[in-house]
């Protein structure tokens, strides 16, 4: 290689990087510029046409006033103060699919009194400024169509979807939400932490404080400065929009954490701010190294527990007593720049912790995994059904115990039904699940806000759970309070009703308990049975009404009304039988040294295991037949080896003839000593016992090495043969290991072998190779953790496992 030439080495994660930004990254193009600046043009000279004074009533959303209990909501409309574009497309960050620009409209102080923070006032009146702009936008041929929206999901704070008439092949669904802002509407220290603005929310009479719904307003009055600091934050250097974007397309790829009560873009762009003001990001650091100091810092800082203040600037900062009210306030701290709203009011601890153990899951996929887990971090999709392993979907539609105590009090009804379902799934699962997902996203995307908010129960309310472990899970008995205590026994016996009963157990200790009697086949039920009565005794749903995720598939694997694989037992019980007497041939040549099965009977992988033949017996144990007796018997492969000896014969043929006669041997002993029937080929021989058919193989391990000294294809028939009967007996031994390291696998790898089967695939999928899949998933679970349910490790194993066999 010459002097002067230099050789450039790419990392190979930082080539992917640049190739997904530039797949997800929506660009400023010309022609897209051009679209965004005519749609905000139209909105603007739309609204520029609403005639001022014009007077606002109740009348345009009757519904939606009604709903939120509000009160003097009468005005005259006035013109926005101001217009201006903020959001992702503000700092170049728009991340594709959802190709969208948010226009900030300032609410004109005109439009309110200097009380409207109280009672709802404030969100009715800023609904009706909305519904005012709606009527007008869809009086003009600019736009294609009008739609509501909610902010962050949160229905009490309603924004309108604007889609240009004029489609754009670059920006296909391009539309622009407008969002209201209130800057400088009212006095901030009217909404302080400690304040009560919402007089029907109280405790036997005295007014409780309203944190949430002052945060609402107080979102709304700080939006453009914090939008403006963020903008000029990312703005900053082109690797800052970059970590960004990469962020959001990680956010996005986990459902149970790119949701109302954890993250979002915008939460995402402050906390990225935030780390900037604290230096812990400079201008030296690429994108990818940007997006790992994030992650960490979401998994490990131990700042969150004071919460999260940017630094002071002059005299503006936060008092210890200020931070104490927050926390006391909120789970989750994340102040603005200007110290004045927790922009994380709406983030729930379990939100939080979910966020966290996403973070630090996706620091192990880069640690761990090859190609610095590019593909486990970006490409691959963690939605509900595959990340959780029961999913329960409940159906509330017109449950009107959802809203009895009204739609929006400090927080919104839905929010409060999301901690009441949690609360009682973790009362009664207790130890069994290890983490509990509630989310209930009821914003649809035709809503018509005028009609009010009892139609945002349409959508089902999700709940994603992850067992502790499978012990845990298939316990039959839960042990409660002892009977001494008399008030944890009282309330123990008012939460699960005729469930409980008092026992005494080994141990001589009387508590109370509950039993859920379940056979060893449906032990995975044991949960689903749980979760079903706590919520139909205490939520008053129907059964119809509360549908999980939990054995869809069963039905795959029964024999008519049955698993066959509860035969398991008796199958290995006469294999330990069978084992034991070939160990206890005396009368043949060689003793037999080792006898290992190899059928995926034995190893829990069989779709359909035999079950015990009444004619597969002893000869002195022969049964009575039944009229629809099987013909025939399937028979279980076994393999034995003997002692080892220098006198075997070099020949191959040789070899074969006298595996064969010992083969015979041992079926006439097993047949003179047991009377067990044996019937003997020249390859095998079949031992017929307490049901089951056993063929017997033998491993010589001369033939593994003839290959080397001989030739021709005799010779490689022979290494073939032991050679397959040497590999399979690896195989059957590690995934007998698996099987017992992970209970679950098993019933894992039935699904999967059953849906191979059904779709066509038996003679290019053979079952060993579906087990090395299944172990793959078991064994290399990043970005998920261990499968605990058949369902969800089915669901991997065809979104994620086949995946990456189809992109190698």
């Amino acid at each position: 290689m010459d002097a002067d030439t230099t050789v450039t080495l790419t990392d190979p994660m930082d080539y992917k990087v640049e190739e997904l930004l530039k797949e997800v990254h929506f660009a400023r193009a010309p022609a897209i510029t051009k679209l965004v600046d005519d749609t905000v043009s139209a909105v603007r000279k739309s609204i520029s046409k609403i005639p001022d004074a014009f007077p606002v009533t109740a009348d345009l959303a009757p519904g939606f006033v009604r709903d939120i209990g509000a009160d003097k909501v009468e005005f005259k409309f006035n013109k926005p103060k101001t217009f201006k574009i903020g959001g992702s497309y503000s700092i170049n960050c728009v991340v594709k699919p959802a190709v969208n620009v948010d226009l900030f409209v300032g609410l004109p102080k005109e439009c309110f009194h200097e009380k409207d923070y109280l009672n709802h006032r404030y969100h009715a009146k800023r609904c009706l400024y909305l519904c005012v702009i709606k009527k007008h936008l869809k009086s003009s041929p600019s736009f294609d169509k009008v739609e509501w929206s909610a902010m962050q999901n949160e229905a009490r704070k309603p924004v309108l979807v604007v889609y240009p008439a004029v489609k754009s092949v670059e920006a296909p669904g391009f539309f622009v939400r407008i969002i209201p802002t209130a800057a400088s509407l009212f006095n901030i220290a009217k909404l302080n932490l400690k304040r009560n603005n919402v007089r029907a929310f109280n405790q036997d009479g005295i007014p409780r404080a309203t944190p949430k719904y002052n945060s609402s307003i107080l979102e709304d009055m700080f939006l453009e400065d914090n939008a403006e600091y963020v903008e000029k934050t990312i703005s900053r250097w082109k690797e800052l929009g970059e970590a960004l974007i990469l962020l959001k397309v990680w956010a996005r790829q986990r459902s149970s954490i790119y949701v109302h009560d954890c993250l979002n873009g915008y939460l995402i762009s402050i906390l990225l701010s935030y780390l900037v003001s604290l230096d812990k990001i400079n201008n030296s650091m690429k994108a990818l190294q940007i997006l790992r100091v994030v992650l960490d810092f979401i998994a490990t800082s131990k700042l969150w527990n004071r919460g999260l203040y940017f630094p002071p600037k002059g005299q503006i900062g936060v008092s210890k007593e200020e931070k104490l009210q927050y926390k006391e306030a909120f789970p989750v701290v994340i102040c603005d720049p200007s110290a004045q709203v927790n922009l994380a009011f709406r983030m729930t601890s379990v939100g939080f912790c979910e966020l966290q153990d996403e973070a630090a899951s996706t620091l192990q996929c880069m640690d761990k995994c090859g190609d610095g887990g590019f593909e486990e971090t970006f490409l691959t999709k963690i939605d509900f059904p595959a990340k959780y392993d029961y999913c329960v979907r409940l159906n509330l539609r017109g449950h009107t115990e959802v809203h009895a105590l009204g739609f929006c009090l400090d927080d919104e009804c839905w929010r409060l039904y999301e901690q009441k379902v949690h609360s009682l799934l973790n009362q009664g699962l207790v130890d069994r699940a290890k983490s509990i997902r509630v989310t209930w996203r009821n914003s649809p995307s035709e809503w018509n806000i005028e009609n009010g908010l009892a139609v945002l129960d349409r959508e089902p309310l999700l709940v994603g759970i992850s067992v502790s472990s499978l012990e845990k899970l298939f316990r039959i008995v839960d042990i409660g309070p002892n009977a001494e205590n008399k008030e944890e026994a009282l309330r123990f016996r008012k939460f699960w009703g005729e469930k409980a009963e008092l026992r005494r157990f080994k141990d001589g200790t009387i508590a109370e308990s509950t039993v859920w009697e379940s056979e060893q086949w449906t032990r995975h039920l044991i949960l689903k049975g749980i979760i079903e009565y706590v919520l139909l005794r205490h939520l008053s749903l129907s059964k119809e009404n509360v549908v999980q995720i939990v054995d869809q598939l069963d039905f795959s694997l029964l024999h008519g009304a049955k698993d066959l694989v509860s035969f398991s037992a008796s199958l290995l019980e006469a294999f330990e039988v069978l084992s034991k007497r070939l160990h206890l041939i005396e009368d043949i040549p060689l003793k037999i040294s080792s006898v290992q099965p190899l059928d995926s009977a034995f190893r829990f992988t069989s779709v359909f295991p035999p079950e015990p033949h009444p004619l597969a017996n002893e000869r002195h144990t022969v049964s009575r037949l039944h009229k629809l007796t099987p013909s025939c018997i399937q028979p279980l492969e076994v393999m034995i080896q003997l002692e080892g000896s220098g006198n075997w014969p070099m020949d191959h043929v040789a070899i074969e003839k006298t595996k064969s006669a010992f083969l015979i041997k041992i079926g006439e002993s097993l047949q003179n000593r047991w009377g067990m029937t044996c019937s003997a080929t020249e390859d095998d021989a079949d031992i017929f016992m307490s049901g089951y058919a056993f063929r017997l193989k033998i491993l010589h391990e001369r033939g593994l090495s003839l290959v080397k000294s001989e030739n021709g294809n005799k010779a490689k028939r022979v290494y073939s043969t032991d050679k397959i009967l040497f590999i399979r007996g690896q195989h059957a031994s590690m995934i007998n290991g698996l099987q017992g390291r992970y209970p679950v696998f098993g019933p894992v790898v039935r699904v999967a072998k059953r849906w191979a089967a059904s779709h066509l695939f038996s003679a290019c999928l053979v079952e060993e190779a579906v087990e090395l899949l299944v172990a793959y998933l078991f064994l290399k679970p990043l970005p998920f953790n261990v499968p605990c349910s058949r369902v969800t490790g089915f669901l991997r194993l065809s979104s994620v496992l086949l995946l990456k066999i189809v992109f190698c």
